[in-house]
Parts: C-alpha cells; sequence; structure tokens
C-alpha cells in the first residue's frame, strides 16, 4: 500500500495548505493553548523533578536507583520521539496527541503512588514514553495548523514555552516538596493535563487517514528500540565507568550492530520510520547537523554552569536552577525574536549562523573564567550562550517544515528533537568525562604547589571527587572546623589556600570543557552556511521537494 498524503480538513490533498482555514478564531487558539499546556508538562518534567529526588531517595530508601529515575525517563523519551513521529504521519495527529497528554496524566498520577525506587523508575518509563509522543507530535501540529509565513512564529513561542520550563521547574519543585510533599510534584500535572485534553479535544479536528496497521514499520520499530536503549544507557553510565569499561563498551558494540541493523531495514522498508532519502535534502540534513551539535554545547552548558557559580566562584547556591534563570531569559527572547523576524528576509539561514556565532562566543567567555571573575560577569556569559541557542529552536524547525511534503512533517519535527536529545546525552558524557579525568590531575597541580604537608589537605578530600560534594557549604564549614580543631589559626589559614587551589583547578578544568563544546559549535557553525533558503511564504512544488525521498 502506498503512502497517502495528508488531507486537510475539507478532504482535499495538502502540498503546503493548512488547518486553520477550517477553525474558528476561537478554536486554533483553543489548540494552541492545549498543546503548549502539553509541552509544557513534558518538559517540566525533565526538570521538576531533580529538585524532589533528596526527598524521594530519604523516603524509599533507594540511593543506588537515583539517577536511574532521570535517565529512564530521558531513554524513553528519546526513543518514542522518532515512532511517535512517524506514527503521526500516518494516523493522524490528534490521536497521537491525545494519547501522549492522557498516558503522560495517568504515569504522573501512578509516580505519585510509588512506594519503592524502583516502582518510581518503571513508571517514569513510561512517563517518559508518552512524554516523547508529546514531543514528537507537538512541534508537527504547528505545521498542521499554520501556513509556512505563521510557523516561526509560533515555533518562536513554542520554544520560549520549552524554555520557560527549565526557569520554573527546578523553582516549582523545591516549593512544591517542602510544602505539599514530593508526591506532588507529580500529581500537579493532572489538572493542568486535564484542562489541556479537554482544549484538544474540543478544538482540534481530526483528520481521516487510510493507512492501516499494516503500514507500520514494526521491525524497524523494533531495531530502533534494540540500539538506542543500550546507546543512551551506555551514554548515561559514563559518569561512573570508564569509556573502557566492558560495560559501556559492550553496550555501544551491541547499539552499533542493532543501528546498522535499523539502516539496512529502514531501506528496505516502503514506510520507512526514517527514510534516509530526506537526508539528502540539504535543508533537513543540516538542520540535523546543527540540532546535534547545538544539542551538545546547550547541555554541556547547563550541566557544568552550576559548577561554576558553586565551585569557582563559591556562591552559596541551594537551586541550582535558579543560576541558569538568566540563560532561559536570553533563549526565550531569542527564540521569540527570531520567529518573529525570520518571515521578513530572506537570508534567513544567516540568522542561525549569527546565533551560533553569538553562542560560540558565550562559551569562549564561560572558558575564561576564573576564581577572580565576578558573578555578573558569568550571568553576562550565560545571557550570551542563551541568546544565541534560541536563535535555533524555531529557526531550523521550520525551515525543515517548509522544506518537505507534508506527508514527512511528523518525521522532520520528530527528528529535530531527536538529533537535539542525542547530542545533548552525547555531549554531557563527553564533557563529562573530560571534567572527571582532567580535575584530579589539576587539583594535584595546584595543591602541590603550595608546598605545604599533605596530611594538612586530607579534610578536602583533594584526591578529586564530586565537585558539587567539594563545594557543598556544610561539608566546608565541618572541613573548616576541623582543621581549626587540628591546627588553631593556621590550620584556617592552610585551609583557605587549599580551597582557593582547588577551585583554581576547577576553573582550568571548566575552561577545557568549555573549549571542547566551542570546538563542536565551531562545525555547526560552518554547516550552518549551507542551509537552504526555503522559501516560507510558500513551498516548492511537491514533485522537486519529493524528489530526494522517492531517491532513496
Amino acid at each position: 500500500m502506498s503512502q497517502q498524503p495528508e488531507r486537510d480538513a475539507t478532504g482535499q490533498t495538502d502540498t503546503g495548505g493548512h488547518l486553520t482555514a477550517g477553525l474558528s478564531r476561537w478554536a486554533t487558539i483553543g489548540v494552541v493553548a492545549g498543546t503548549m499546556m502539553a509541552l509544557l508538562l513534558a518538559a517540566l518534567d525533565q526538570t521538576i523533578v531533580g529538585t524532589a529526588m533528596p526527598r524521594i531517595v530519604a523516603e524509599l530508601n533507594g540511593l543506588n536507583y537515583y539517577s536511574w529515575v532521570i535517565t529512564a525517563y530521558l531513554v524513553a523519551s528519546t526513543i518514542m520521539v522518532p515512532i511517535a513521529g512517524k506514527l503521526g504521519d500516518l494516523f493522524g495527529r490528534k490521536p497521537f496527541l491525545l494519547a501522549g497528554m492522557i498516558g503522560f496524566v495517568a504515569a504522573s498520577a501512578l509516580c505519585g503512588q510509588s512506594h519503592s525506587m524502583l516502582e518510581l523508575v518503571t513508571f517514569r518509563t513510561v512517563q517518559g514514553l508518552f512524554g516523547g509522543t508529546l514531543f514528537a507530535t507537538i512541534f508537527a501540529v504547528i505545521g498542521d495548523l499554520f501556513p509556512p509565513s505563521q510557523r516561526a512564529r509560533l515555533a518562536g513561542l513554542f520554544g520560549a514555552v520549552f524554555g520557560l520550563s527549565s526557569i520554573i521547574g527546578p523553582t516549582a519543585g523545591g516549593y512544591i516538596t517542602d510544602s505539599w510533599g514530593w508526591r506532588w510534584v507529580f500529581y500537579v500535572n493532572l489538572p493542568v493535563g486535564l484542562v489541556a485534553i479537554l482544549l484538544v479535544l474540543a478544538t482540534m479536528p481530526y483528520i481521516r487517514s487510510s493507512a492501516s496497521i499494516r503500514d507500520i514499520d514494526f521491525p524497524g520499530a523494533a531495531a530502533l528500540v534494540a540500539g538506542l536503549v543500550p546507546l543512551m544507557i551506555a551514554l548515561s553510565i559514563t559518569r561512573d565507568h570508564a569509556w573502557t569499561s566492558p560495560q559501556v563498551m559492550g553496550l555501544l558494540a551491541f547499539a552499533a550492530v542493532m543501528l546498522i541493523a535499523f539502516f539496512l531495514l529502514e531501506l528496505r522498508s516502503e514506510h520507512p520510520i526514517v527514510p534516509f532519502g530526506l537526508f539528502k535534502n540539504s535543508t533537513f540534513s543540516v538542520s540535523m547537523i546543527v540540532g546535534f551539535l547545538s544539542g551538545f554545547g546547550m547541555f554541556g552548558t547547563i550541566i557544568f554552569v552550576p559548577l561554576i557559580y558553586q565551585g569557582v566562584l563559591g556562591i552559596t547556591a541551594t537551586n541550582s536552577g535558579q543560576l541558569l534563570t538568566p540563560m532561559m531569559l536570553g533563549l526565550i527572547v531569542a527564540s521569540t525574536l527570531v520567529g518573529q523576524v525570520m518571515v521578513r528576509i530572506r537570508y534567513y539561514r544567516f540568522l542561525g549562523t549569527a546565533g551560533l556565532a553569538v553562542m560560540l562566543y558565550g562559551m569562549w567567555l564561560l572558558s575564561q573564567v576564573t576564581v577572580s571573575t565576578t558573578r555578573l560577569e558569568v550571568v553576562r556569559d550565560i545571557v550570551i550562550v542563551g541568546a544565541g541557542l534560541g536563535t535555533t529552536f524555531p529557526l531550523y524547525l521550520t525551515a525543515v517544515q517548509s522544506a518537505l511534503p507534508r506527508n514527512f512533517l511528523g518525521v522532520a519535527s520528530s527528528q529535530v528533537q531527536f538529533w537535539r536529545q542525542i547530542g545533548g546525552t552525547l555531549g554531557t558524557a563527553v564533557l563529562g568525562s573530560v571534567l572527571s579525568q582532567r580535575l584530579p590531575v589539576y587539583v594535584s597541580q595546584q595543591v602541590q604547589s603550595l608546598h605545604i604537608p599533605s596530611q594538612a589537605t586530607r579534610f578536602l578530600g583533594t584526591g578529586g571527587g564530586n565537585p558539587q560534594t567539594l563545594f557543598d557549604p556544610a561539608q566546608i564549614a565541618a572541613r573548616r572546623a576541623q582543621a581549626v580543631a587540628a591546627a588553631g589559626p593556621q590550620g584556617a589559614a592552610i585551609f583557605d589556600q587549599v580551597l582557593h587551589a582547588i577551585r583554581a583547578a576547577l576553573a582550568s578544568t571548566l575552561h577545557e570543557v568549555f573549549l571542547y563544546g566551542g570546538a563542536i559549535l565551531i562545525v555547526a557553525l560552518v554547516a550552518s552556511v549551507f542551509l537552504n533558503d526555503v522559501p516560507l511564504r510558500g513551498r516548492q512544488s511537491a514533485k522537486e521537494q519529493a524528489e530526494p525521498v522517492a531517491a532513496a
């Protein structure tokens, strides 16, 4: 059975049309509001839970599963994004948007009911599957509802919602946990989710599809899952396993074999989950490359900025999410502005190039932070990084949606999100490895340069360790007290010298980390120049668009 083009609300074949012509103004507002709320829920859940984790571990007694509560959601959502994107193209967006929201809300309720860490990890996995369905579907809905000239504006606003979740998530998680208990971190999704479900159910049109269950690429889906699960797990466990360890190497080898099998299956499938012929379209391929590499740089910044504040500058921060607020504000403003501007200029690809250059400049500034850098300078640096990153959210999504036939809208939209998540996961793993390997070396060099007795430094644990623990205010106070008790005022002086040396060592390590992240962004910067400026107020002919796909 050949794939049929999607049809609009009147049943006519759509080669560049949209659904808003058949919707009232209030119905359109209802759909947009419902999908924005769904995006906020899915994105918020990636940040809000982290703040509650210490309380959860204390009550459920499952320290061994600590990281898996976060990892399970990330792995499940990443795997589901490309699959849900393809299914939306085949069967229409509304069923999967509703299924994603209903499943997400139900899984949230189950997470709140967990009585053990194993139960919580299981329910978080289920929640991640439905979260991935939402991520894949929401951005494709923009393409369904609006013509190319309006998609950029909406994509900018949706990107702003994504950034907003990173700002309010940690703060909201801390407040909810302290006021109502950690279970309400999950229960709070229920009322918001129910409102979003009702809005979409009442206002979003349903597009009938001629596809059937026989059109689903089950072998491809199985191979993709079998390849991505070990890949994501391998990248996640590099925090406490060496890259050359049997666990990591074994998982990566198995993932490589299964992903090669997935590629071969997709070449033979009539309805592939990932039509690899799309990569022959320069707009699509460049957007995936930039998304992957900018995700690498983005997560590299997000993960390590709190270390600058708490470790290098010695600023007490009980909520690391607040430290990232300036970055996300820059992202929100830039994402919204670029969504408005790109439809008004012809060569909009240079907006992406300029944004990546700005982000690269911000990364370089962060690499220059030392123990004498002021907090205001760091705020300036991360605002610059956020502003640069914000340009990539609406620009590449809108360009891809405009460059491909509408029957690939879900695949195109989900692939943008998929490659950004993969890049972020790989960036976190690689840059985290750089930190863990180089920090002990720099600490040893800095402490040895003080020429003090080795026994005088034992209260700081200078053998490396976790920087987050090393610079915990409570532990610093306790170890300073030990130093004073052991050697009096002289012990306090030695303590301060060693602490300053370790902070300088961390600054030197982060210098390398941010330079490596910047080097990756240089490749993205070069790739962005090759983006094809597809007209946003119209489309190329369906024949021209389909040629690279048919060539596969």
